[in-house]
């Protein structure tokens, strides 16, 4: 049921090769689509040096761009070259698009776990992370094909331009903490998530690479992984939230803090950061008793990480910025200044007075002329008026009854009124969530965000890998529903939609026990569900059981999926 990508993202990073609990890596940019740096062994002052390898070091394969793997891989570019290995851009001849490839000798004394950790990182496929796609020893090399990205921004050149909102720094937090969540269930840890391992690609969603790669690559082990992936969770959003590095030195772009100082929350360190989010960075990094003078526990796994962002307040995008039209320019038309000489700079302009209307002969006659029509139209209006008003009264005393229409009829239906939504959850009965941190967006009056499914093999119906998915909203107080609209994303057939009233955002009883209110299968992107009588409930669960096949979109593949963009209840 996971959905793979097709797109294609960039190579390995370079910044060192201490795991972040050594809180001490000196920052040189990861390869990046945006700013590539080549390492090419420089010391400290950034002067190359020819400095002999030692003993039993192997030194990286001589190629070259043009070179081919496998009849299929042209080498474009080196964007890596490190401790014996190297990166490279490259193109699948095959395939005709562009692919990242990283290269070392097959007597590498890491290339046997460097193979490993590829094929357990492509047996994941999460499209959350830079999928691996192909892991080969050949001809005395190993070699590791990965996806690139064109469009996507690594997070170190995101953070050069300034720190991130607080909504888009929520994101952020909530989709790696998700899916290094996902990755540590099926035992793969990262080790080496930096500012340079996170892309942002241009639909705003956060992409990981380097997925046990970039560790096997530089040889980074850890005892406590989960431990490790959390506090460097932590440091992202901490660099987010203030544009530092929580560490005393500089890195990945980022000054440190002050020395002496020691870890300070990114309230403290930047003016108008979001409360919440500056203790959830706390929280995360929980080396030297960051936590200690506060009372919530630290988070020391990406699970407790998704468990504590599922219990902040949804934090909304911000208001669209209202740009006021500017104002209106007359041309120089109007201004009867067509087809004459522009004026000389600092030349003052006679104005010319328009000439005064209709002050001749032929314009008095015309005025003339339109106030008869106008006189005449008024008395045959008058009198049209006049006798169908003869005609109305006459035919109601012919038969004694007087015809009225007015408000007082008790029979006519009252109009439906809107019910506002104040809050919402996603409901899960069996297996992952699908998408809960952006549950917001199906009700904030915002077309153009959208909550999604995951993509399933078979439908429509998608029985029996989960009885449905769905979201429990919150009228805020008990309310008569009888009507719902809801704006999907995805039309074909079909989709099923239900609604069911709910004890609560967390419901305790299943789909059985709770009262139908109404349902509809469409084979449109709009479905649109009333009841027959009014139903009476603050918590109101919008249940999916069947969803439309469609192709791939972004990084979801094609299969059958559906997105919510909006829904609206009215009682």
């Amino acid at each position: 049921m996971a959905e793979r990508s097709t797109a294609a993202v960039d190579v390995a990073d370079n910044s060192g090769d201490e795991p972040l609990t050594a809180k001490a890596e000196k920052a040189t940019a990861d390869g990046a689509a945006q700013t590539r740096e080549r390492d090419t062994a420089a010391d400290e002052d950034g002067a190359e040096t020819d400095k002999p390898e030692s003993r039993g070091t192997t030194s990286p394969p001589e190629l070259h761009s043009g070179h081919k793997l496998a009849r299929r891989y042209r080498l474009e570019e080196c964007v890596t070259r490190l401790d014996g290995f190297s990166s490279w851009r490259a193109v699948d001849e095959k395939l005709r698009r562009a692919v990242g490839v990283h290269l070392l000798p097959a007597d590498h004394p890491r290339a046997r776990s460097v193979l490993a950790a590829a094929r357990s990182s492509a047996l994941l496929g999460d499209p959350r992370f830079v999928q691996v796609l192909d892991a080969v020893e050949e001809n005395d090399l190993v070699y590791v094909v990965h996806e690139w990205l064109p469009d996507a921004t690594e997070l170190t050149a995101v953070l050069a331009a300034g720190p991130l909102e607080a909504h888009e720094a929520y994101q952020l937090v909530s989709q790696v903490s998700q899916a290094m969540a996902a990755a540590h269930r099926e035992g793969l840890a990262h080790l080496r998530l930096t500012p340079g391992a996170v892309l942002r690609t241009s639909t705003g969603q956060y992409r990981i690479r380097g997925l046990a790669v970039n560790a096997a690559l530089r040889g980074i082990e850890s005892d406590t992984p989960q431990r490790t992936d959390t506090e460097a969770i932590g440091a992202l959003l901490y660099a987010a939230l203030t544009q530092r590095w929580p560490y005393e030195d500089d890195a990945y772009g980022l000054s440190g803090l002050p020395k002496d100082v020691g870890l300070i929350a990114p309230d403290q360190v930047r003016a108008g950061v979001h409360r919440g989010l500056s203790e959830l960075a706390m929280r995360a990094l929980v080396n030297d008793g960051a936590t200690a003078s506060r009372q919530d526990p630290p988070c020391t796994t990406p699970e407790e990480l998704v468990k504590a962002i599922g219990e902040m307040p949804r934090i909304r995008p911000p208001e669209p910025a209202f740009t006021a039209p500017p104002e209106y320019q007359r041309t120089s038309y109007q201004q009867g200044a067509y087809n004459r000489p522009a004026a000389h700079l600092g030349a003052t302009q006679p104005v010319v007075p328009p000439p005064p209307p209709l002050q001749s002969r032929t314009g008095r006659a015309l005025k003339w002329a339109v106030s008869a029509l106008l006189i005449a139209a008024l008395g045959l209006g008058s009198w049209q008026l006049a006798d169908a008003l003869m005609d109305r009264e006459n035919s109601g005393d012919s038969d004694g009854t007087t015809q009225t229409n007015g408000g007082g009829d008790k029979n006519q239906p009252r109009p439906k009124k809107p019910i506002s939504i104040e809050d919402a959850r996603e409901y899960v009965v069996k297996g992952p969530a699908q998408s809960p941190e952006s549950v917001g967006n199906t009700y904030d009056k915002d077309s153009s965000s959208l909550w999604r499914t995951k993509t399933f093999n078979d439908g429509p119906e998608i029985a029996p890998y989960k009885p449905g998915v769905g979201i429990v909203y919150d009228l805020g107080s008990a309310q008569d529903v009888s009507d719902a609209s809801i704006a999907l994303k995805y039309g074909g057939s079909h989709t099923t939609a239900t609604l069911y009233a709910a004890d609560s955002l967390t419901p305790s009883t299943g789909i059985d026990s709770m009262k139908k209110i109404g349902g509809v299968t469409t084979s449109d992107t709009t479905a649109k569900i009333s009841a027959k009588k009014p139903v009476k409930s603050r918590y109101v669960l919008l249940w999916l059981t069947a969803l439309p096949n469609s192709g791939p979109d972004g990084y979801y593949r094609a299969g059958y999926k559906q997105a919510i963009t909006d829904v609206r209840f009215k009682g």
